[in-house]
């Protein structure tokens, strides 16, 4: 991969694939799945076969897939060399799709990179991808490059940098980040070395204040989800060149639960370590990064299958991110969130009423207070980090939760659940300790509450 600077910056995309055909029968062409070209502005692509150039056949079920003809059949064992070869530019102005400023780019970890397919037919075999792969990335010098995968080295050769990492396949869809950035590293105090990457040339206040505020949340991640990872590692916040770039995700319907005003998406996790923020519109905000963060204790990075969960364990993130929001702005915010999410579930309800769904997700956002006021929150951070436990391998439902609860308190929880999530409304005692405009509630770090 190489970044081209000057007046239209482009990023050429090169892939090199040295292939055998490991099946039963010859192949008369290659499948291809390339870039997506309603993201991507490619400006050409170029495909060739032992140096031989290819013609392409797009699919008309998807305009993604590509058929390669080759010049001769391909036999069983035989191998060849396959190039791509592809460039990006930005969209012009006001259009839709990736974009990059001259000075910084960031390609996500979907989409960008050509995916082999599995060859047609019956028994058909191949497109798995390899155990390892490196990456490549040439920049202009004084550019800071991270990417997925292992660093392996950067060097430097007149005006470009080169920097090599190896991807593996968890990495199969992988990302880079790279531009003219200024890099600081604000201490935690927890382990977790965080890396931040601003395009300001000086570190101003309102920045050294907002990474206080980031160090507090993260602060509070360690101390309810535990560490993020059994082997610290550094964890990168970056400043997005531009918003159409970086932010692929839809804003997520639990927003309205955090903020009583309505806010567009300005952070995005890119992987398990690295988070990009919109600093636009005036000084950086970090605290913004704090809903992509909780995503990352919690382990969506690897997992992202995660937020296809159904309630209430979709509203976990929603309430991880509440618990950073707490403790960057103070105790009272956690009050004040609660009161938000009561005002949108009805004080009565039909015993048979089927919930609406923002009724269902404010109930499923403040069961998690509940469950942390009634058993403490020692039980509630060792349950949780059983739980926790199973995003290294399968996803975790309502079950494991209940069991991972009984565990710690030894009560019975799943009463507790159908009470909450059974039930339409909330529970009357819980509205009345909050809707009491002097309610103070504290929260004890015992194992369990009487």
């Amino acid at each position: 991969m190489q970044f081209l600077t000057g007046p239209d910056p482009r990023i050429r995309v090169e892939s090199d694939y040295q292939l055998r055909n490991i099946g039963t029968r010859p192949l008369s062409s290659l499948e291809l799945r390339l870039p997506g070209r309603r993201s991507f502005h490619v400006a050409e692509s170029h495909a060739t076969w032992d140096g031989a150039s290819l013609a392409e056949q797009r699919s008309f079920a998807n305009p993604r897939d590509t058929s390669l003809a080759l010049p001769q059949p391909w036999n069983v064992s035989e191998r060849h060399t396959f190039r791509l070869s592809a460039e990006f530019q930005s969209p012009p102005a006001g259009s839709e799709g990736f974009s990059f400023a001259p000075d910084a780019f960031f390609l996500p970890s979907e989409g960008w990179a050509p995916e082999l397919l599995p060859s047609q037919g019956p028994f058909a075999t191949g497109g798995v991808p390899p155990k390892e792969w490196n990456l490549i990335v040439r920049v202009p010098n004084g550019f800071l490059v991270h990417t997925s995968g292992r660093s392996l080295k950067t060097s430097r050769n007149g005006k470009e940098i080169t920097a090599r990492s190896v991807q593996y396949p968890e990495d199969r869809y992988p990302f880079v980040v790279a531009g003219l950035y200024k890099e600081t590293s604000p201490e935690t105090g927890t382990g977790n070395k965080v890396i931040l990457w601003t395009r300001a040339k000086e570190e101003s206040p309102p920045l050294r204040q907002s990474a206080d505020a980031l160090v507090r949340a993260i602060q509070a991640y360690d101390a309810t989800f535990g560490t993020r990872n059994q082997k610290p590692r550094p964890f990168w916040i970056v400043e997005c060149p531009l918003a159409a770039g970086c932010f692929t995700a839809a804003e997520s319907s639990y927003a309205n639960l955090l903020s009583a005003e309505p806010r567009a998406v300005s952070s995005e996790l890119a992987s398990l370590d690295t988070v990009l923020i919109n600093f636009a519109g005036g000084a950086p905000k970090l605290a913004a990064a704090a809903p992509a963060l909780a995503a990352s204790w919690l382990g969506y990075g690897q997992n992202p299958g995660f937020y296809e969960q159904q309630p209430p364990l979709s509203a976990l993130p929603a309430f991880a991110s509440a618990l950073g929001q707490e403790a960057i702005e103070g105790p009272s915010s956690r009050t004040e969130t609660i009161r938000r999410a009561l005002r949108m579930i009805p004080r009565s309800a039909g015993a048979r009423k089927t919930e609406d769904e923002n009724v269902l997700r404010a109930k499923s956002f403040l069961f998690f207070y509940a469950l942390e006021e009634r058993y403490g929150r020692d039980a509630f951070r060792h349950a949780i980090n059983h739980v926790l436990s199973a995003r290294h391998g399968r996803g975790f439902n309502l079950d494991d939760l209940i069991a991972a609860f009984e565990e710690e308190t030894h009560q019975n929880v799943a009463e507790f659940v159908r009470l909450w999530m059974k039930r339409p409304g909330v529970p009357d005692e819980f509205r009345a300790r909050y809707e009491n405009a002097s309610a103070s509630i504290a929260i004890t770090s015992k194992e369990t509450m009487p």
